[in-house]
């Protein structure tokens, strides 16, 4: 019982309930390396894709044209705040928080190449994948109507009965092949390398 009266008489006295009622916390503010959603600048579009094929978040970033326009669009509820996007766009066209400064100040460059990877176990060597790369039909128009290429520029090609990679460099990392694959045999997989200071 005596404690409980401490208290409250602890409690009651003026210099305590005025500081009470007068607290003050200090505005909420983001700290400068806060990686926020990222904005567009006023820099172009020149529609490069290289934001959608550094993201690792499906769905989170898409290029589309509005009036003529070529301008990046962020999904709010796919977007993770990594700041890849950010970080490969050559023309500056994305930021967010200090991402767009450290790069510029570091003469940061990211550098993005792609790995098809085959499994001989699963593949059937249908040639899904070879027709429906867009990099192949371009190459190789015959692919369009015979539906078998005998071009050795190619990415991949069914030969004797499997699919191989003959030109993983030309890769862009659409993923055609996988989407058209009926095994899921065959897998893109992103490799990049962080240049910095226009190292090579």
């Amino acid at each position: 019982m005596f404690s409980f009266v401490y208290y409250i008489k602890e409690f009651l006295r003026p210099t305590w309930i005025r500081s009470f009622l007068t607290a003050k916390t200090a505005p909420l503010k983001s700290p400068s390396y806060f990686r926020d959603f990222p904005q567009t600048t006023e820099k172009e579009c020149t529609h490069c894709l290289a934001c959608m094929m550094i993201c690792p978040a499906p769905d989170a970033i898409n290029v589309v044209q509005r009036a003529g326009v070529w301008q990046p669009e962020i999904k709010k509820g796919h977007c993770i705040r990594c700041g890849l996007c950010i970080e490969a766009c050559p023309e500056d066209v994305l930021a967010s928080g200090r991402i767009l400064e450290y790069k510029r100040r570091e003469e940061l460059t990211l550098k993005g190449t792609y790995h098809i990877s085959i499994d001989q176990k699963k593949c059937m060597g249908c040639g899904n994948c070879s027709v429906s790369c867009p990099v192949n039909r371009e190459i190789d128009p015959s692919l369009r109507s015979s539906g078998t290429s005998t071009s050795d520029e190619v990415i991949m090609r069914v030969d004797t009965g499997q699919n191989k990679v003959l030109h993983e460099e030309k890769c862009t990392g659409c993923k055609t092949c996988e989407d058209h694959c009926p095994n899921q045999a065959i897998r893109v997989a992103r490799v990049v390398e962080a240049l910095q200071g226009g190292e090579e």
